[in-house]
């Protein structure tokens, strides 16, 4: 399945410097700022299956229930308040991007990992407010287990009271609070950081709005989940 030609230019258009990366790397709540949701845009393929699994099924109930991991207690997430298609589930794949590939659809507030037989993992994802987003494509070249998260010069610039989690000051050490939750997966484009993360948070009520500071962010469950399924060094683009 071949992608129309428009979406196929913003699709793959690639980071347009450094300083604008330099801007993303907080990855941190900055507010309360909610864009409108926008429909999926037509991909010229198989639509997403149009039911997703009920509000207050058990199988919902289970996905998102308490976690212990990494010696951490995440809390199970209210999913009764979020919206049911930003529940994670298999769907038909409308990317036609080979399996293995991780796709944004930043419009959308959907992040999907292609899968062989025609079928992909979809998680509901918050991302990076007006004048943080990133578009393009990459490889996820690092992947951390309950990372550490420093924020860069430019976010303690703006932010001074950041600057106790600075890189010389070693930065915010994992845990329940830290800003990247339970995981990260950093995205590199040829050969450099792009200081853009796929990464976990406790804030469940940002999915499917846009209030980072310019990364993806996914429930700490659906991260986890994703995190064990993502093969090593895959590619991922992010469609604007």
């Amino acid at each position: 399945m071949t992608l129309p030609g428009s979406l196929s230019r913003r699709a793959f258009l690639s980071l347009s410097g450094v300083g604008a990366a330099s801007l993303l790397a907080g990855c941190a709540s900055s507010g309360t700022y909610n864009r409108p949701y926008a429909p999926a845009p037509a991909y010229g393929g198989p639509m997403t299956i149009a039911r997703p699994p009920a509000r207050g099924s058990a199988e919902v109930a289970a996905m998102y229930s308490e976690v212990v991991d990494g010696g951490f207690v995440i809390p199970a997430v209210p999913y009764e308040r979020i919206d049911p298609r930003y529940y994670r589930q298999r769907v038909i794949d409308p990317t036609g991007q080979p399996p293995g590939t991780i796709v944004v659809d930043t419009p959308s507030r959907f992040l999907y990992l292609v899968e062989s037989g025609g079928t992909a993992m979809r998680y509901g994802v918050g991302i990076g407010r007006e004048g943080f987003a990133w578009q393009g494509t990459g490889v996820i070249q690092w992947r951390q287990r309950w990372p550490k998260w420093t924020p860069p010069g430019e976010m303690i610039a703006r932010q001074p009271e950041l600057a106790k989690y600075s890189a010389d000051n070693g930065g915010m050490p994992p845990g329940l609070k830290n800003p990247l939750g339970a995981r990260a997966l950093y995205i590199f484009q040829n050969g450099e950081d792009t200081l853009y993360r796929l990464h976990g948070s406790p804030e469940w009520q940002s999915i499917g709005k846009a209030v980072s500071s310019g990364c993806v962010r996914l429930m700490n469950q659906d991260i986890i989940d994703l995190y064990d399924r993502v093969p090593n060094k895959a590619r991922i683009v992010v469609w604007q």
